[in-house]
């Protein structure tokens, strides 16, 4: 009933895996007045249980893969993940650094890469607009993460998250 609707006014969740604050800077200037991301409806929140597209940038280092997925559990379904930058996509010039993990696409599941060192407005404004299409045909279905996740518990007919993300050491291999 709400799918025509879901893409008027969708909320960002924007997190730092672990970037030198490149694309941050250029997500922040796509929300100012002169590209204005918010006139498509776009709010900037901090807050994963309202968000409805999650900005990540930055390769995922040690200290932040569990909170990458657990900010992903949080956020109710549908939801799209953007990976803004060369090192959320491929891990970038930090790649094979002792305390980089790997790009973000093997924890959560990417909807869409948007490229660039640091990636400019204009390229972020077109992968959030490329987000909105993709949010609006996604329907309310679970999408697990791909590493570091459990199995959510459901009990009487209710979905508990809690419980869902691994801890570091806690039976890391692939899945």
């Amino acid at each position: 009933m709400f799918e025509k609707y879901r893409k008027k006014s969708p909320w960002i969740l924007h997190y730092n895996a672990g970037s030198c604050n490149g694309c941050d800077i250029e997500i922040l200037a796509s929300l100012s007045p002169k590209y204005d991301l918010e006139r498509f409806g776009v709010v900037n929140t901090g807050n994963p249980k309202q968000s409805d597209i999650f900005l990540v940038t930055g390769p995922v280092t040690y200290r932040s893969r569990e909170r990458l997925v657990e900010l992903y559990t949080q956020m109710p379904e549908p939801k799209v993940v953007v990976a803004v930058g060369s090192c959320s996509c491929t891990g970038g010039v930090f790649r094979d650094m002792y305390n980089v993990e790997d790009r973000v696409d093997r924890y959560i599941p990417v909807d869409v890469y948007v490229a660039g060192c640091a990636s400019s407005p204009e390229l972020i404004i077109d992968g959030v607009v490329k987000a909105l299409d993709i949010l609006e045909s996604k329907t309310k279905e679970m999408e697990f993460a791909k590493k570091l996740q459990n199995k959510p518990k459901i009990e009487d007919g209710i979905v508990s998250r809690k419980e869902m993300p691994r801890r570091v050491g806690e039976n890391d291999e692939e899945s």
